[in-house]
């Protein structure tokens, strides 16, 4: 790279890293990890360190052989520099979507324009689904990482005359860590998009120029080695089928086919699952139909085919269809499209250049401004809204928290974004900042963006969006860390770690999604009771699974015993249930949840049968 090159590609980093410290950076301390997955996953990592074990994940003390290694690698690796923590826990998560950008820029500025791969990395770092996704650990996001760059190295080759070392192996070795990161789709995806593009290019017979001997080679020396390593540790059981059984036919092939056991999850509406696309690209979906339009699925024969822009956004558009197909006719959870959202940013990238190239009465000026006044309608609209349901909301009594004024829907809970189902409008109350913060950012943001357009000041409509994501992002930022006690257990933990001593117990009132994130704080084994069900019980299957999932009568030994036993729960008619049982003291009580005492302690409050 020139110095006038590196000189010119400063600029847009900068831009880029601003905006994702602006948008990333408070997420990374506030809020608390929450329960299930969140904390769940935290924990896998942090005993990966407390057990040695790089290779068998496991979750309070059981094997959780459910998911592949890299995400939480990454988290064990991070907790070693720097300590066990929430920041730690989400920061390489919070540094690969920064590297996604990156990768998106590098992709547009080599295939199509330095300042297309500029406003694709903007809008995947701005766009509100990256940021929602990303509020728990999961590693969906780096999927399209992985897949982003994977088919960077695809499209450098398939521009070469014969594809180089460096573009075969390198695509190699991205599928391999895209395994290790999320499964067998890791494997599925990018030579699904490779093998439907080269078909629409007429160019099949690309496939044996990828050196494809050597390059399958490079996949299984990195792939290969975990597999086989989890195999032999995990090896079938008692009652167990072991890794190789559970991990890719029961977690790939069955979930797929909505078959797979046990059955913990839900399935989001196919129709929601299209059209949410318009919510998790806000607000440069109202672009999105431009984006599209670009594509031609036919590609003409000509000598500058492979160096073509035509060529690149086809492939960046059957990226994103391969992956929405795909999902279209299994199970899927709402972040599952989470891997095609950077093929999507793509396209809005070239499109979003070609804007700003354009005279004011160029097609695309045009179109720009007829979106625009789109989503003017759709900004003021959700200003409208939030501003009057933060005007209309009534503060609630004294001494009523979030957790009394919401509606429960268990039945929602197996989606991501279930609790927020449980959201009632006596509650948004407490939510009045958030909302009177988002009516604002939407209402100046759509308002700017529309005037700046029909101005003609195409980059700074553009820059006008993305700050105003800055302002909602916050906002929503601000909205979650009021909903933390309610979807995560840390108040509780904290109760618990101020009064445990060795030989105390913390036992959880069903499965151990309940109250991960106690799990994850106090660094305690938790006793399970009654909840042998969901992501630990294929683990409570091997003959040597640590005996910690209790019914009643180990329940009541412990509870009469000389040793201090805390009860988490969200049930407050649990607290009759103990009574029968024994004394019971209230030594916490949190976002609707509980700890109850056999023992007074400095913290409890008294309460005998």
């Amino acid at each position: 790279m020139t110095a006038s090159a590196g000189r010119r590609l400063l600029p847009p980093i900068l831009a880029l890293v601003f905006l994702w410290l602006c948008i990333y950076g408070p997420g990374l301390f506030h809020p608390s990890l929450f329960d299930d997955a969140d904390s769940a996953h935290a924990e896998a990592g942090r005993e990966m360190l407390t057990l040695h074990d790089w290779v068998t994940l496991h979750e309070n003390g059981i094997r959780y052989l459910e998911k592949a290694p890299l995400p939480y690698w990454a988290m064990a690796i991070s907790f070693r520099l720097f300590g066990v923590s929430e920041w730690s826990a989400r920061l390489a998560q919070a540094v690969g979507v920064l590297l996604w950008a990156f990768v998106l820029m590098q992709m547009g500025r080599k295939f199509l324009l330095l300042e297309a791969g500029f406003w694709a990395g903007v809008v995947a770092i701005t766009a509100f689904g990256p940021y929602l996704f990303t509020r728990i650990l999961i590693p969906d996001l780096l999927v399209g990482l992985w897949i982003g760059l994977g088919l960077y190295f695809f499209l450098q080759g398939w521009q070469e005359e014969r594809p180089s070392i460096v573009s075969c192996w390198g695509l190699a070795a991205t599928i391999a860590l895209n395994v290790l990161t999320k499964g067998l789709i890791g494997l599925v995806f990018p030579c699904a998009i490779i093998f439907v593009f080269l078909l629409l290019a007429g160019d099949l017979r690309h496939l044996l120029k990828m050196r494809p001997l050597s390059s399958t080679l490079v996949f299984l020396l990195i792939a290969a080695p975990w597999h086989v390593l989890a195999a032999l540790r995990n090896p079938p059981a008692g009652q167990t089928k072991g890794f190789l059984w559970f991990y890719f036919v029961n977690e790939h092939f069955l979930r797929y086919l909505g078959k797979r056991y046990p059955a913990d999850y839900g399935t989001f509406p196919l129709a929601l699952f299209w059209g949410m696309i318009l919510v998790w690209l806000l607000p440069w979906s109202a672009f999105l139909p431009q984006a599209l339009r670009q594509v031609r699925l036919r590609l003409l024969k000509s000598a500058e085919l492979r160096k073509s822009r035509e060529a690149a956004l086809l492939l960046f558009f059957v990226w994103a269809a391969v992956i929405l197909l795909f999902f279209s006719f299994s199970t899927r959870q709402e972040y599952y499209l989470a891997p095609a959202l950077p093929a999507l940013a793509l396209l809005l990238g070239s499109w979003l250049a070609q804007e700003s190239q354009s005279s004011y009465g160029g097609e695309a000026a045009r179109s720009g401004r007829i979106s625009a006044t789109v989503f003017l309608i759709v900004g003021t609209m959700i200003s409208a809204v939030t501003f009057s349901l933060a005007l209309i909301s009534h503060p609630p009594p004294a001494g009523v928290g979030l957790a009394d004024l919401l509606n429960k829907n268990p039945s929602a809970y197996v989606l991501s974004l279930g609790h927020f189902l449980d959201l009632t409008g006596s509650a948004m109350s407490l939510f009045r900042g958030p909302l009177i913060g988002t009516a604002f950012a939407f209402l100046i943001g759509s308002s700017l963006n529309w005037l700046l357009r029909r101005r003609g000041s195409l980059r700074a409509a553009n820059w006008a969006l993305a700050l105003m994501m800055c302002a909602f992002v916050e906002c929503a930022h601000v909205a979650l860390g009021v909903f933390a006690p309610v979807l995560g257990s840390k108040p509780l933990a904290i109760a618990i770690q101020r009064e445990f001593q060795p030989g105390d117990q913390i036992v959880c009132d069903g499965e151990y999604a309940n109250a991960s994130s106690v799990n994850f704080y106090t660094g305690v084994q938790m006793l399970i009771f009654k909840g042998r069900v969901n992501g630990l019980w294929y683990g409570s299957l091997f003959p040597d699974a640590a005996p910690i999932f209790i019914d009643d009568p180990e329940l009541e030994r412990a509870w009469n015993g000389p040793n201090r036993v805390y009860f988490v729960t969200a049930a407050d008619e649990r607290r009759a249930f103990l009574e029968k049982i024994g004394p019971v003291f209230e030594l916490a009580k949190a976002g609707g949840k509980f700890v109850f005492a056999n023992h007074a302690g400095p913290g409890a409050a008294a309460r005998t049968p």
